[in-house]
């Protein structure tokens, strides 16, 4: 098939870059002719929360590609137009996770509409922004994903909000696939034991690792909370290792407030991904307290590193780490209950059968292979093909 692809890659860093990468990579794999057009520029600078968009990996994930797509430049929506046009693909992969996106994509769509048969599959990482989901928000989500003949979704809720926003829609869920191929770029230059020492962390004790982006929505202040709990039967010490797109003041005030400033340490930048592996070899269980969210791409991280996850139960997080299996689900914004699994982990036999069946393999891709999302966007396209009469799931 021609399955052409529309998103960001290297230099551009952060798990939707890494998903475009992979996904064209199977895509070639599976033998499909899958061009990609990246971008010339994501954000103007003073947009991007973020110290910069570029990815610092000495050993990046990266695939051919065509930078031709400036967001800001409508000269560039039409090259694209063009470019997707002459290559008359059986389906375009457009992705949407931020209103930002909405002229840009909205134009695409419309023009390729416009005399052509070209359809197009958007893959939602997230219907309506984390930190948002007003009634704007909303609206130009439905302006944008009204021009797809295929929506895909990675969780339930997401699915859910889709149909509410356009019930006659094409909504297919397929579960976000692993992330294991960044845990094999192993070019790193300390082990675990000497990233321990370089970062001050005790040398014995448990070490929880709060890993990303540091935004609102993780709800890392209710990690800190719970923190003196733990810490009143376990000598446990919290590593937040990503870059800060909040306020980091914030968070070391919440730590001196509790008074475990002590037993945190942040690392206040983007991890590369040679760097990767010795955060989590140090890690005994990844910790994601988020308080919304649609999937995410630290849980497949982790559990690419045979890491188990603590995490709560929203958004379709619970659809991947399975309880006792695993990980352990939370409700959200519960420090009590939150202090209570790290507890229940590491000193209950629950915790002991949770390591061993992630180090057997309870994390293992059966059902999360890109190989999975890759037949996703093949039965999409058959379905949409003309004379098919494609049904709705």
């Amino acid at each position: 098939m021609r399955i052409s692809v529309v998103g960001p890659t290297y230099p551009y860093r952060g798990g939707i870059a890494h998903y475009t990468t992979l996904l064209v990579r199977h895509l070639r794999q599976a033998g499909h002719h899958a061009p990609l057009y990246s971008f010339t520029r994501q954000y103007p600078r003073w947009l991007f929360p973020g110290k910069t968009d570029r990815d610092p990996s000495a050993t990046p994930l990266r695939v051919d590609c065509e930078y031709i797509l400036d967001p800001i430049n409508p000269l560039t929506w039409w090259r694209l137009v063009r470019r997707v046009r002459a290559d008359n693909p059986d389906l375009l992969v457009l992705q949407w996770w931020v209103p930002y996106w909405t002229p840009c994509l909205t134009t695409v769509g419309t023009l390729l509409k416009r005399n052509s048969t070209i359809k197009i599959a958007f893959i939602c990482h997230n219907v309506v922004p984390h930190e948002g989901g007003g009634v704007l928000d909303r609206r130009l989500a439905l302006t944008v994903l009204r021009q797809g003949d295929a929506l895909i979704v990675h969780s339930e809720q997401d699915r859910h909000r889709l149909l509410a926003l356009l019930p006659a829609a094409r909504v297919v869920k397929a579960a976000i696939p692993t992330y294991a191929p960044l845990a094999a770029q192993r070019a790193q230059t300390v082990s675990g034991r000497d990233l321990r020492r370089e970062l001050g962390l005790p040398a014995a004790g448990p070490v929880l690792l709060f890993f990303g982006f540091v935004r609102p929505y993780k709800g890392l202040e209710y990690l800190i909370q719970a923190l003196p709990r733990i810490r009143e039967h376990l000598p446990a010490h919290l590593l937040v290792a990503g870059e800060f797109w909040s306020s980091r003041e914030f968070y070391v005030r919440y730590a001196q407030e509790f008074g475990v400033e002590q037993f945190i340490t942040f690392v206040d930048r983007y991890i590369p991904n040679e760097e990767l592996q010795p955060y989590f070899d140090i890690a005994d269980v990844v910790v994601l307290p988020y308080v919304s969210a649609t999937q995410s791409a630290v849980v497949q991280l982790a559990f690419g590193f045979n890491k188990p996850v603590i995490t709560t139960r929203v958004g379709g997080l619970h659809e991947v780490v399975r309880d006792g299996v695993n990980g352990l689900i939370v409700p959200p914004q519960d420090e009590g209950a939150l202090a209570e699994a790290v507890v229940r982990f590491f000193t209950d036999e629950v915790g002991a059968r949770i390591r061993a069946q992630v180090a057997a393999g309870a994390t293992s891709e059966g059902g999360y292979s890109w190989d999975d999302l890759v037949r996703t966007l093949e039965d999409v396209a058959r379905e949409l093909a003309p004379g098919a009469g494609g049904r709705r799931r």
